[in-house]
Protein backbone atom coordinates (compact mmCIF):
# COMPACT_ATOMS: atom_id res chain seq x y z
CA UNK A 1 0.00 0.00 0.00
CA UNK A 2 1.02 3.59 -0.65
CA UNK A 3 -0.06 6.61 1.36
CA UNK A 4 -2.27 7.65 -1.57
CA UNK A 5 -4.18 4.36 -1.26
CA UNK A 6 -5.34 5.01 2.30
CA UNK A 7 -9.00 5.77 3.05
CA UNK A 8 -9.45 8.26 5.88
CA UNK A 9 -12.62 8.59 7.95
CA UNK A 10 -12.36 11.07 10.83
CA UNK A 11 -14.78 10.59 13.72
CA UNK A 12 -13.78 13.77 15.52
CA UNK A 13 -14.05 17.07 13.73
CA UNK A 14 -15.98 20.24 14.53
CA UNK A 15 -18.06 22.84 12.73
CA UNK A 16 -18.38 26.52 13.54
CA UNK A 17 -22.11 26.83 12.99
CA UNK A 18 -23.06 29.57 10.49
CA UNK A 19 -25.23 32.40 11.82
CA UNK A 20 -28.04 31.61 9.37
CA UNK A 21 -28.30 27.97 10.47
CA UNK A 22 -31.77 28.39 12.02
CA UNK A 23 -33.36 30.09 9.03
CA UNK A 24 -34.76 26.90 7.50
CA UNK A 25 -35.32 24.83 10.64
CA UNK A 26 -37.38 26.86 13.13
CA UNK A 27 -41.17 27.29 12.81
CA UNK A 28 -42.09 30.87 11.92
CA UNK A 29 -43.69 31.57 15.31
CA UNK A 30 -40.40 30.81 17.08
CA UNK A 31 -38.00 32.42 14.61
CA UNK A 32 -37.61 35.67 16.56
CA UNK A 33 -36.47 33.64 19.58
CA UNK A 34 -33.87 31.59 17.73
CA UNK A 35 -30.19 32.02 18.63
CA UNK A 36 -28.58 34.71 16.51
CA UNK A 37 -25.18 36.24 15.89
CA UNK A 38 -24.56 39.89 16.69
CA UNK A 39 -21.40 41.96 16.35
CA UNK A 40 -20.73 43.63 19.69
CA UNK A 41 -19.15 46.98 20.53
CA UNK A 42 -15.70 45.42 20.42
CA UNK A 43 -16.28 44.29 16.84
CA UNK A 44 -16.56 40.62 17.82
CA UNK A 45 -19.22 38.18 16.66
CA UNK A 46 -21.24 36.61 19.48
CA UNK A 47 -24.19 34.26 19.77
CA UNK A 48 -27.22 35.62 21.65
CA UNK A 49 -29.96 33.35 23.04
CA UNK A 50 -32.57 34.27 25.65
CA UNK A 51 -30.54 37.30 26.69
CA UNK A 52 -27.32 35.34 27.22
CA UNK A 53 -24.35 36.33 25.08
CA UNK A 54 -21.61 33.88 24.22
CA UNK A 55 -18.51 34.86 22.29
CA UNK A 56 -16.84 31.89 20.60
CA UNK A 57 -13.12 31.57 21.28
CA UNK A 58 -12.14 31.23 17.65
CA UNK A 59 -8.50 31.38 18.74
CA UNK A 60 -8.76 27.78 19.97
CA UNK A 61 -11.68 26.33 18.05
CA UNK A 62 -11.14 27.62 14.50
CA UNK A 63 -7.42 28.12 13.96
CA UNK A 64 -7.02 25.91 10.92
CA UNK A 65 -6.13 28.78 8.61
CA UNK A 66 -4.00 30.87 10.99
CA UNK A 67 -0.32 30.87 11.97
CA UNK A 68 0.34 29.54 15.49
CA UNK A 69 1.25 33.03 16.68
CA UNK A 70 -2.46 33.95 16.49
CA UNK A 71 -3.82 31.02 18.49
CA UNK A 72 -5.16 31.62 21.99
CA UNK A 73 -8.21 32.44 24.09
CA UNK A 74 -9.28 35.18 21.75
CA UNK A 75 -12.63 35.82 20.10
CA UNK A 76 -13.12 37.15 16.60
CA UNK A 77 -15.41 37.38 13.61
CA UNK A 78 -16.60 34.86 11.06
CA UNK A 79 -14.86 36.81 8.31
CA UNK A 80 -11.51 36.05 10.00
CA UNK A 81 -11.99 32.29 9.63
CA UNK A 82 -11.07 29.89 6.91
CA UNK A 83 -14.50 29.40 5.23
CA UNK A 84 -14.32 25.62 5.65
CA UNK A 85 -14.97 26.18 9.35
CA UNK A 86 -18.59 27.23 8.73
CA UNK A 87 -19.40 26.68 5.05
CA UNK A 88 -20.17 23.03 4.30
CA UNK A 89 -19.24 23.37 0.62
CA UNK A 90 -15.83 24.76 1.51
CA UNK A 91 -15.47 22.14 4.25
CA UNK A 92 -15.81 19.34 1.70
CA UNK A 93 -13.22 21.07 -0.47
CA UNK A 94 -10.86 21.18 2.51
CA UNK A 95 -11.58 17.50 3.18
CA UNK A 96 -10.68 16.71 -0.43
CA UNK A 97 -7.43 18.66 -0.11
CA UNK A 98 -6.66 16.63 3.00
CA UNK A 99 -7.60 13.31 1.44
CA UNK A 100 -10.37 12.72 4.01
CA UNK A 101 -13.44 10.84 2.79
CA UNK A 102 -15.78 11.37 5.72
CA UNK A 103 -16.11 13.33 8.93
CA UNK A 104 -18.22 13.37 12.09
CA UNK A 105 -18.57 16.92 13.39
CA UNK A 106 -19.12 17.94 17.02
CA UNK A 107 -20.96 21.16 17.93
CA UNK A 108 -19.39 24.47 18.89
CA UNK A 109 -22.09 27.06 19.69
CA UNK A 110 -24.37 24.44 21.23
CA UNK A 111 -21.66 22.85 23.36
CA UNK A 112 -20.81 19.15 23.27
CA UNK A 113 -23.59 18.50 25.80
CA UNK A 114 -26.11 21.05 24.46
CA UNK A 115 -24.96 23.46 27.16
CA UNK A 116 -26.38 26.51 25.37
CA UNK A 117 -29.87 25.08 25.66
CA UNK A 118 -29.47 23.23 28.95
CA UNK A 119 -28.56 26.44 30.77
CA UNK A 120 -31.27 28.61 29.18
CA UNK A 121 -34.18 29.79 31.29
CA UNK A 122 -37.10 28.79 29.03
CA UNK A 123 -36.81 25.05 28.44
CA UNK A 124 -39.79 24.91 26.08
CA UNK A 125 -38.08 27.30 23.71
CA UNK A 126 -34.75 25.59 24.35
CA UNK A 127 -36.17 22.25 23.22
CA UNK A 128 -37.46 23.80 19.98
CA UNK A 129 -34.01 25.25 19.28
CA UNK A 130 -32.17 22.07 20.22
CA UNK A 131 -34.31 20.08 17.81
CA UNK A 132 -33.81 22.74 15.14
CA UNK A 133 -30.07 22.47 15.77
CA UNK A 134 -30.19 18.72 15.18
CA UNK A 135 -32.33 19.16 12.07
CA UNK A 136 -29.76 21.60 10.68
CA UNK A 137 -26.82 19.35 11.56
CA UNK A 138 -28.40 16.21 10.10
CA UNK A 139 -30.48 17.51 7.20
CA UNK A 140 -28.41 20.48 6.04
CA UNK A 141 -24.78 20.10 7.13
CA UNK A 142 -24.63 16.32 6.66
CA UNK A 143 -27.51 16.05 4.19
CA UNK A 144 -25.91 18.36 1.64
CA UNK A 145 -23.13 15.80 1.20
CA UNK A 146 -24.52 12.52 2.60
CA UNK A 147 -21.48 10.50 1.55
CA UNK A 148 -19.09 12.78 3.41
CA UNK A 149 -20.51 13.15 6.93
CA UNK A 150 -21.59 10.82 9.73
CA UNK A 151 -24.59 12.51 11.43
CA UNK A 152 -24.21 13.40 15.12
CA UNK A 153 -26.84 14.99 17.40
CA UNK A 154 -27.25 16.46 20.89
CA UNK A 155 -29.94 15.73 23.49
CA UNK A 156 -31.77 17.79 26.17
CA UNK A 157 -29.72 17.01 29.27
CA UNK A 158 -32.30 18.61 31.57
CA UNK A 159 -34.87 15.84 31.03
CA UNK A 160 -33.91 12.22 30.40
CA UNK A 161 -37.31 11.31 28.97
CA UNK A 162 -37.01 14.15 26.46
CA UNK A 163 -33.52 12.84 25.68
CA UNK A 164 -35.01 9.40 24.96
CA UNK A 165 -37.55 10.92 22.58
CA UNK A 166 -34.86 12.93 20.81
CA UNK A 167 -32.67 9.84 20.35
CA UNK A 168 -35.56 8.06 18.63
CA UNK A 169 -36.45 11.17 16.59
CA UNK A 170 -32.95 11.74 15.21
CA UNK A 171 -32.47 8.01 14.61
CA UNK A 172 -35.37 8.15 12.17
CA UNK A 173 -33.46 10.89 10.35
CA UNK A 174 -30.38 8.69 9.96
CA UNK A 175 -28.35 9.97 12.91
CA UNK A 176 -25.61 7.57 14.04
CA UNK A 177 -24.47 9.05 17.38
CA UNK A 178 -25.11 11.59 20.11
CA UNK A 179 -22.56 13.85 21.76
CA UNK A 180 -22.66 13.64 25.55
CA UNK A 181 -20.65 14.60 28.65
CA UNK A 182 -17.77 12.25 29.42
CA UNK A 183 -18.21 12.77 33.17
CA UNK A 184 -21.72 14.18 33.68
CA UNK A 185 -21.39 14.36 37.46
CA UNK A 186 -18.63 16.95 37.14
CA UNK A 187 -21.13 19.37 35.57
CA UNK A 188 -23.74 18.74 38.25
CA UNK A 189 -25.68 16.01 36.44
CA UNK A 190 -26.22 12.44 37.70
CA UNK A 191 -23.34 10.09 36.93
CA UNK A 192 -23.46 7.08 34.65
CA UNK A 193 -23.24 4.92 37.77
CA UNK A 194 -26.46 6.40 39.17
CA UNK A 195 -28.74 4.76 36.62
CA UNK A 196 -30.34 8.11 35.80
CA UNK A 197 -29.32 7.91 32.13
CA UNK A 198 -30.34 4.28 31.65
CA UNK A 199 -33.51 5.06 29.63
CA UNK A 200 -31.44 7.10 27.18
CA UNK A 201 -28.77 4.40 26.99
CA UNK A 202 -31.46 1.83 26.25
CA UNK A 203 -32.76 4.05 23.46
CA UNK A 204 -29.26 4.23 21.97
CA UNK A 205 -29.03 0.44 22.07
CA UNK A 206 -32.48 0.10 20.49
CA UNK A 207 -31.43 2.40 17.65
CA UNK A 208 -27.89 0.95 17.30
CA UNK A 209 -26.43 4.40 17.90
CA UNK A 210 -23.13 5.34 19.54
CA UNK A 211 -22.59 7.35 22.72
CA UNK A 212 -19.76 9.74 21.79
CA UNK A 213 -17.94 11.15 24.82
CA UNK A 214 -15.63 13.98 23.77
CA UNK A 215 -12.77 15.14 25.97
CA UNK A 216 -12.79 18.58 27.56
CA UNK A 217 -15.99 18.99 29.53
CA UNK A 218 -14.80 16.75 32.37
CA UNK A 219 -11.61 18.58 33.27
CA UNK A 220 -12.96 19.65 36.66
CA UNK A 221 -12.79 16.02 37.77
CA UNK A 222 -9.15 16.92 38.48
CA UNK A 223 -8.52 19.36 41.32
CA UNK A 224 -5.83 21.44 39.69
CA UNK A 225 -3.87 24.28 41.33
CA UNK A 226 -5.43 27.69 40.93
CA UNK A 227 -2.19 28.77 39.25
CA UNK A 228 -2.29 25.97 36.67
CA UNK A 229 -1.68 27.18 33.10
CA UNK A 230 -3.86 26.29 30.10
CA UNK A 231 -1.34 23.55 29.32
CA UNK A 232 -2.90 21.45 32.10
CA UNK A 233 -6.22 21.38 30.28
CA UNK A 234 -4.76 20.55 26.90
CA UNK A 235 -2.29 17.89 28.11
CA UNK A 236 -4.36 16.15 30.78
CA UNK A 237 -7.73 16.17 29.01
CA UNK A 238 -7.01 12.82 27.37
CA UNK A 239 -6.27 11.24 30.76
CA UNK A 240 -9.83 11.93 31.84
CA UNK A 241 -10.91 9.32 29.31
CA UNK A 242 -9.50 6.72 31.72
CA UNK A 243 -11.80 8.06 34.44
CA UNK A 244 -14.72 7.86 32.03
CA UNK A 245 -13.81 4.28 31.17
CA UNK A 246 -13.59 3.45 34.86
CA UNK A 247 -17.08 4.85 35.52
CA UNK A 248 -18.52 2.77 32.70
CA UNK A 249 -16.54 -0.40 33.31
CA UNK A 250 -16.70 -0.73 37.09
CA UNK A 251 -20.18 0.73 37.41
CA UNK A 252 -23.31 -1.11 36.30
CA UNK A 253 -23.62 0.55 32.88
CA UNK A 254 -21.96 -1.99 30.62
CA UNK A 255 -23.50 -4.91 32.49
CA UNK A 256 -26.99 -3.46 32.11
CA UNK A 257 -26.49 -2.65 28.44
CA UNK A 258 -24.51 -5.39 26.69
CA UNK A 259 -25.18 -3.75 23.31
CA UNK A 260 -24.07 -0.24 24.29
CA UNK A 261 -21.36 1.29 22.06
CA UNK A 262 -19.19 4.13 23.39
CA UNK A 263 -16.62 6.22 21.53
CA UNK A 264 -13.99 8.01 23.63
CA UNK A 265 -13.67 10.89 21.21
CA UNK A 266 -10.19 12.46 21.08
CA UNK A 267 -9.27 10.41 24.15
CA UNK A 268 -6.06 9.03 22.68
CA UNK A 269 -4.89 5.43 22.93
CA UNK A 270 -1.47 5.43 24.61
CA UNK A 271 -2.94 5.17 28.13
CA UNK A 272 -4.97 2.06 27.37
CA UNK A 273 -2.31 -0.69 27.72
CA UNK A 274 -1.38 0.52 31.21
CA UNK A 275 -5.06 0.80 32.14
CA UNK A 276 -5.71 -2.75 30.93
CA UNK A 277 -2.79 -4.09 32.95
CA UNK A 278 -4.00 -2.25 36.02
CA UNK A 279 -7.70 -3.21 35.90
CA UNK A 280 -7.08 -6.84 34.95
CA UNK A 281 -4.61 -7.37 37.78
CA UNK A 282 -6.85 -5.45 40.16
CA UNK A 283 -9.80 -7.77 39.53
CA UNK A 284 -7.68 -10.87 39.85
CA UNK A 285 -5.72 -9.63 42.86
CA UNK A 286 -8.61 -8.02 44.74
CA UNK A 287 -11.11 -10.83 44.30
CA UNK A 288 -12.54 -10.10 47.76
CA UNK A 289 -14.09 -6.94 46.28
CA UNK A 290 -16.06 -8.86 43.65
CA UNK A 291 -18.57 -11.66 43.55
CA UNK A 292 -16.97 -13.28 40.53
CA UNK A 293 -19.68 -12.25 38.06
CA UNK A 294 -18.97 -8.53 37.78
CA UNK A 295 -17.52 -8.91 34.28
CA UNK A 296 -19.45 -11.94 33.09
CA UNK A 297 -16.50 -14.28 33.32
CA UNK A 298 -14.31 -11.92 31.29
CA UNK A 299 -11.43 -9.66 32.17
CA UNK A 300 -12.23 -5.93 32.36
CA UNK A 301 -10.00 -5.35 29.32
CA UNK A 302 -12.13 -7.77 27.31
CA UNK A 303 -15.33 -5.99 28.32
CA UNK A 304 -13.73 -2.67 27.34
CA UNK A 305 -13.00 -4.08 23.88
CA UNK A 306 -16.60 -5.30 23.55
CA UNK A 307 -18.03 -1.82 24.02
CA UNK A 308 -15.54 0.99 23.47
CA UNK A 309 -13.90 2.58 20.44
CA UNK A 310 -10.63 4.34 21.24
CA UNK A 311 -9.92 7.40 19.10
CA UNK A 312 -6.67 9.27 18.41
CA UNK A 313 -5.25 12.11 16.30
CA UNK A 314 -1.56 11.30 16.62
CA UNK A 315 -0.33 8.63 19.03
CA UNK A 316 2.90 6.92 17.91
CA UNK A 317 3.44 5.07 21.20
CA UNK A 318 -0.13 3.80 21.27
CA UNK A 319 0.13 2.48 17.72
CA UNK A 320 3.22 0.49 18.66
CA UNK A 321 1.14 -1.19 21.37
CA UNK A 322 -1.89 -1.79 19.15
CA UNK A 323 -1.77 -5.55 19.86
CA UNK A 324 -2.23 -4.81 23.58
CA UNK A 325 -5.06 -2.40 22.89
CA UNK A 326 -6.77 -4.41 20.17
CA UNK A 327 -6.41 -3.22 16.60
CA UNK A 328 -10.17 -3.64 16.07
CA UNK A 329 -11.05 -0.84 18.51
CA UNK A 330 -8.68 1.91 17.32
CA UNK A 331 -9.95 4.73 15.09
CA UNK A 332 -8.24 7.77 13.60
CA UNK A 333 -9.35 11.44 13.86
CA UNK A 334 -8.47 14.74 12.18
CA UNK A 335 -9.89 17.39 14.61
CA UNK A 336 -10.45 20.06 11.94
CA UNK A 337 -10.48 23.06 12.60
CA UNK A 338 -8.98 22.94 16.13
CA UNK A 339 -5.41 23.59 17.17
CA UNK A 340 -4.65 19.86 17.34
CA UNK A 341 -5.66 19.17 13.74
CA UNK A 342 -3.15 17.71 11.31
CA UNK A 343 -4.90 19.36 8.31
CA UNK A 344 -3.84 19.73 5.50
CA UNK A 345 -1.19 17.03 5.96
CA UNK A 346 -3.24 14.43 7.80
CA UNK A 347 -2.31 11.62 5.38
CA UNK A 348 1.38 12.35 5.89
CA UNK A 349 1.05 12.41 9.69
CA UNK A 350 -1.04 9.26 9.82
CA UNK A 351 1.07 7.35 7.29
CA UNK A 352 4.36 8.16 9.04
CA UNK A 353 3.07 6.97 12.41
CA UNK A 354 1.48 3.83 10.97
CA UNK A 355 4.67 2.97 9.10
CA UNK A 356 6.91 3.61 12.11
CA UNK A 357 4.68 1.29 14.14
CA UNK A 358 5.05 -1.42 11.47
CA UNK A 359 1.33 -1.65 10.70
CA UNK A 360 0.33 -4.06 7.96
CA UNK A 361 -2.04 -2.96 5.20
CA UNK A 362 -5.06 -4.64 6.80
CA UNK A 363 -4.28 -2.96 10.13
CA UNK A 364 -4.03 0.43 8.42
CA UNK A 365 -7.44 0.00 6.82
CA UNK A 366 -8.96 -0.98 10.16
CA UNK A 367 -7.52 2.04 11.95
CA UNK A 368 -8.20 4.65 9.27
CA UNK A 369 -11.75 3.67 8.27
CA UNK A 370 -13.01 0.12 8.79
CA UNK A 371 -13.30 0.19 12.58
CA UNK A 372 -15.08 3.54 12.60
CA UNK A 373 -17.57 2.78 9.86
CA UNK A 374 -18.38 -0.63 11.37
CA UNK A 375 -18.81 0.83 14.86
CA UNK A 376 -21.05 3.67 13.70
CA UNK A 377 -22.97 1.52 11.24
CA UNK A 378 -22.19 3.85 8.34
CA UNK A 379 -21.44 2.67 4.80
CA UNK A 380 -18.50 4.66 3.41
CA UNK A 381 -19.09 3.52 -0.16
CA UNK A 382 -22.85 4.02 -0.42
CA UNK A 383 -22.33 7.34 -2.20
CA UNK A 384 -18.63 7.18 -3.13
CA UNK A 385 -17.12 4.21 -5.01
CA UNK A 386 -14.12 2.84 -3.18
CA UNK A 387 -11.68 3.75 -5.92
CA UNK A 388 -12.82 7.38 -5.58
CA UNK A 389 -12.54 7.38 -1.79
CA UNK A 390 -8.77 7.19 -1.43
CA UNK A 391 -6.41 9.94 -0.36
CA UNK A 392 -5.00 10.19 -3.88
CA UNK A 393 -8.38 10.29 -5.61
CA UNK A 394 -9.78 12.95 -3.31
CA UNK A 395 -6.70 15.14 -3.46
CA UNK A 396 -6.82 15.03 -7.25
CA UNK A 397 -10.16 16.87 -7.01
CA UNK A 398 -8.69 19.70 -4.96
CA UNK A 399 -5.43 20.72 -6.59
CA UNK A 400 -6.72 24.29 -6.72
CA UNK A 401 -7.48 24.52 -2.98
CA UNK A 402 -5.14 27.04 -1.34
CA UNK A 403 -3.97 25.67 2.04
CA UNK A 404 -1.74 28.65 2.85
CA UNK A 405 -2.02 29.99 6.40
CA UNK A 406 -2.86 33.67 6.67
CA UNK A 407 -3.23 36.11 9.54
CA UNK A 408 -6.68 36.91 10.85
CA UNK A 409 -6.52 40.35 9.29
CA UNK A 410 -5.56 38.88 5.93
CA UNK A 411 -8.48 36.46 6.08
CA UNK A 412 -10.82 39.27 7.06
CA UNK A 413 -9.80 41.46 4.17
CA UNK A 414 -9.97 38.59 1.70
CA UNK A 415 -13.30 37.21 2.92
CA UNK A 416 -15.10 40.52 3.34
CA UNK A 417 -14.04 41.57 -0.16
CA UNK A 418 -15.74 38.39 -1.40
CA UNK A 419 -18.75 38.78 0.92
CA UNK A 420 -17.77 35.66 2.91
CA UNK A 421 -18.40 35.48 6.64
CA UNK A 422 -20.47 38.65 6.62
CA UNK A 423 -23.99 37.89 7.85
Amino acid sequence: MRMEDMILVSIDDHMIEPPDMYRNHVPAKWLDEAPRVERNEQGLDQWVFQGEKTTTHFGLSATVGWPQTEWGYNAGTYSELRPGCFDVHQRVRDMDANGVLASMCFPTMAGWNARTFTESRDKDVALVMLQAYNDWAIDEWCGTYPGRFIPLAIVPMWDVELAVKEVHRVARKGCRSISFLETPHVQGFPSFLSGHWDPMLQALCDENMVLSLHIGAGFDVIKKPAEAPIDHLMVLACQISAITAQDLLFGPTLRRFPDLKVALSEGGIGWIPFYFDRVDRHVENQAWLHDGDDFGGKLPSEVFRDHILACYITDPSGLRLRDRIGVDIIAWECDYPHTDTTWPRSPEFAWDELQQAGCADDEIHKITWRNATRFFGWDPFKHTPREQATVGALRSLATDVDTTRMTRQEWRERNEAAGIGVF
